[in-house]
């Protein structure tokens, strides 16, 4: 059996499980192997600080000179990679002690871990996540993604009734076997073409003492300010950190919901790293119904009626959308009118969220009267002694020979009114064509003509 001492681990070559081991100097004499000094204060200079420094000297140091080096100041990249790690040491008593006793070298066999974390994450918890402007330099800052807004079209019916509908769903997931890190070791490089930025920017003189500056997306990170190798590119998802995954949504609309009206999913959009993940939201498009017109939570329909209908009473059954048929009949004796309305309470839409009450159903009677002709003299005549009698005054013969005969004739109202705006526009176009023509001639030639 094999036993490799790495970082703050033992691993069994042989066996899958995993053992914590605190790393002291017992454990290297257990198997066999002695601690080897070396050098203990290149850490202390990196920082320019004592062996003695405090615990406070040492951060106001680190703050200080990372401030100074970090590269999205201008700083070298590599002076801040050892502020970095000279601070991951010395921030930490049982590393420091290590290292004041045996040196870096202890440290890279396994004894501390040294330098094992990336300089801008030390610098980021530090100062507690973004970098200079609010901005994080690695983009640790999480951004929310996009919502994912979808029209959902459905009846009358179903907004009456309520109704589930299943829809398809193929989304961007995080990659489960890279946690979506894009990588097998679960780092990324930093991308030193825009040191982690994940924008360029270039110069180019365009004339005498002029020079354009522009900034574009770094093309060797594609923005994301991180470089992944190819040996350490996952497998599963080829370092783009994400996977497509189908899945199917139901979508409950419930009674009495509105056109407009949104079914929010949270969270379900697709998901990025270091981003929040955003909305699916479906906005209800309620179809026309061709019967039935709602208004808030009431419906509305119109029906016609026969003359004979509407005089002598009626009685026919609406089919309602939750397909209960619904008999509508006058009461004895009663007489319709065109365009009169009709109310029948708690036959409306259910109400959102109270779907136990409901808003009323409203009938609109139109009454069709027969063609002209149907009835001939001897039946008007009978029909006379059973309607009301007639409200115009009648006429004696001297008052009839005193009026002049008139024509009636049947028209179409509206098309009247466009023939009429069609006359009025010719009439104005005519009188603007005679204006044009006077102008050609100066006055005084007019009034010279007059006087001849």
């Amino acid at each position: 059996m094999e036993i490799v001492i790495w970082t703050d681990w033992i691993i069994h070559m042989n066996r899958v499980s995993v053992f914590p081991l605190k790393t002291n100097t017992k454990n290297l004499v257990m198997f066999g192997r002695g601690p080897r000094k070396s050098d203990s204060t290149k850490y202390y200079d990196v920082l320019g600080v004592s062996k003695n420094a405090g615990e406070d000297e040492i951060k106001k140091a680190y703050r200080k000179a990372a401030m100074k080096n970090h590269p999205d100041k201008g700083g070298d990249p590599e002076k801040f990679k050892e502020l970095g790690q000279a601070y991951e040491v010395l921030s930490d008593p049982e590393k420091r002690e290590l290292y004041d006793q045996y040196g870096e070298d202890a440290l890279k066999e396994g004894m501390g871990g040294g330098g094992g974390h990336n300089p801008f994450d030390i610098f980021e918890s530090f100062f507690g996540g973004g970098s200079f402007g609010g901005g994080s330099s690695r983009g640790r800052r999480q951004k929310r993604g996009e919502d994912v807004v979808q029209s959902l079209k459905v009846s009358l019916e179903d907004v009456y009734n309520g109704t589930t509908k299943k829809l398809s769903l193929s989304r961007n997931v995080l990659c489960q076997k890279c946690k979506g890190k894009g990588s097998k070791s679960g780092n990324a490089g930093r991308c030193y073409g825009c040191q982690g930025t994940g924008m360029r920017i270039t110069t180019r003189q365009i004339g005498l003492g002029m020079i354009q500056q522009m900034q574009h997306v770094c093309p060797d990170c594609r923005g994301s300010g991180e470089v992944i190798s190819e040996r350490d590119r996952c497998p599963q998802c080829k370092a783009q950190k994400v996977t497509q995954e189908k899945k199917v949504l139901e979508v409950h609309v419930e009674k009495g919901m509105r056109h407009g009206q949104k079914i929010i999913f949270a969270a379900q959009a697709d998901e990025a790293p270091d981003t929040v993940t955003g909305d699916i939201v479906f906005v209800l498009q309620v179809k026309d119904h061709p019967r039935f017109k709602r208004e808030d939570d009431d419906l509305h329909i119109d029906h016609s009626l026969s003359l004979t209908e509407a005089l002598c009473g009626f009685q026919f059954a609406i089919t309602h959308l939750d397909g209960r048929q619904l008999l509508i009949k006058s009461n004895p004796g009663e007489v319709i009118k065109p365009g009169q309305h009709k109310a029948i309470n708690d036959e409306g839409m259910p109400h959102h969220n109270r779907p136990f009450m409901k808003g009323s159903l409203y009938i609109k009677f139109n009454v069709d009267f027969p063609e002209s002709g149907f009835l001939s003299p001897e039946k008007c005549k009978s029909l006379e002694t059973i309607l009301p009698r007639k409200t115009s005054k009648h006429l004696t013969a001297m008052e009839l020979d005193d009026c002049e005969e008139t024509t009636l004739r049947d028209v179409n109202i509206k098309e009247e009114e466009m023939r009429r705006k069609r006359q009025q526009r010719y009439r104005e176009s005519y009188e603007n064509d005679n204006d044009d023509d006077d102008d050609d001639y100066p006055s005084g030639r007019r009034v010279q003509c007059a006087q001849q």
